[in-house]
């Protein structure tokens, strides 16, 4: 089953159920695995924040636990030699590659500094639309916006892709520092939503998700007027600024990878939209820090988040290895599978490393 976005283009019915992916995949992390061979972890943000709806945060001590791990029971090894194996028809064995998604300041502030103790190596996807911004990913700004206690008009209309949309909060008009304190720890994973501010979110991820940048940008400065949100995001909800990012690139151990320009959903853009995208972040990289870049990162992540179209777009901009969120994909270079890393500690952490290495 397909349906037409609105550029006529047929895409899979599971984009219009995005959330229910991000639950499912989320949820799977409690199971067995039934993944084999070597291991890419995802990573996005080294911080203790709440809330965090898509489990997007390990706590730092965490973190530490998981390299400490991974240097005494798996072989650390570069998403670049670990590609360059697979393209030879091997791989070390119990390799496991570290990489991190987005871009946020604390990837080198925190993430470095343990993974240059461990002496892990990194690959960090960055979406170079947000570097030196001031304000927050678009995801986050809806957290702060909707999840942080704080009192909203009462009533939200926007203009969505040209559909005009209303929403009435009646009893979540208000939410309360109780509130906060109680739901703090509430993710999409949840099949429940406690309080009318938690669909209202859902609903308007789902509804920006789709959009390309200048139509998600105009949506997210009228919601951010509506609510009197100020521009400048939070501290430890920031992307690198550009001097970081040099910072960054030019430790050892670190490699850094296009993650796209404004991180949209591949698969709901047009082909020229999305070659601007891949395109793009290549050349800013590679103009800012003076090196061929060879990575990708699918935005999302999914299965129905990028095509084969958007592949062969990958390819055509000259990366020669493209990592997804799933570890349900083909394993091929431009689709290697990856596992996200929970919130674990060491001991759980241990638990799920001996499980997804284990040979088949």
């Amino acid at each position: 089953m397909t349906w037409r976005s609105r550029t006529g283009k047929r895409l899979p019915v599971g984009l219009l159920r995005p959330l229910r992916a991000v639950r499912r995949r989320l949820t799977r992390r409690s199971g067995r695995s039934r993944r084999r061979g070597p291991l890419i972890l995802l990573y996005h943000c080294i911080d203790e924040v709440f809330p965090d709806p898509f489990s997007l945060c390990v706590t730092p001590e965490h973190f530490a636990q998981h390299l400490q791990i991974l240097r005494h029971q798996a072989f650390p090894i570069s998403l670049r030699d670990l590609a360059a194996a697979l393209g030879r028809g091997e791989a070390p064995r119990r390799a496991v590659v570290v990489t991190f998604d987005d871009g946020y300041a604390d990837n080198l502030s925190v993430a470095k500094p343990l993974l240059e103790k461990f002496d892990v190596p990194a690959t960090f996807f960055v979406a170079t639309g947000y570097v030196d911004g001031v304000g927050e990913f678009w995801w986050d700004l809806l957290e702060r916006i909707l999840l942080q206690p704080g009192t909203l008009p009462e009533r939200l209309r926007l203009t969505i892709d040209g559909r005009p949309r209303e929403w009435d909060l009646g009893a979540g008009q208000t939410y309360s520092e109780e509130d906060f304190v109680r739901w703090r720890t509430w993710t999409v994973a949840h099949a429940a939503d406690p309080t009318p501010r938690h669909p209202l979110y859902r609903s308007l991820w789902q509804s920006l998700l789709p959009l390309n940048a200048a139509a998600r940008q105009a949506v997210v400065e009228a919601l951010r007027a509506w609510a009197g949100a100020p521009h400048q995001g939070r501290p430890n909800h920031r992307a690198l600024t550009a001097p970081q990012l040099d910072a960054l690139a030019a430790a050892a151990l670190m490699e850094v990878g296009g993650h796209t320009v404004s991180h949209p959903l591949l698969a709901a853009l047009p082909f020229d939209d999305q070659r601007a995208e891949i395109k793009g972040c290549k050349k800013w990289l590679e103009d800012r820090l003076g090196r061929p870049i060879e990575s990708f990162a699918y935005p999302f992540g999914w299965r129905s988040a990028y095509t084969p179209e958007t592949m062969r777009l990958v390819r055509e901009a000259g990366f020669t290895r493209a990592c997804a969120a799933s570890a349900w994909v083909s394993g091929r270079l431009l689709e290697l599978p990856r596992v996200v890393a929970g919130d674990w500690d060491g001991d759980e952490f241990a638990r799920r490393l001996e499980d997804l290495l284990q040979p088949d």
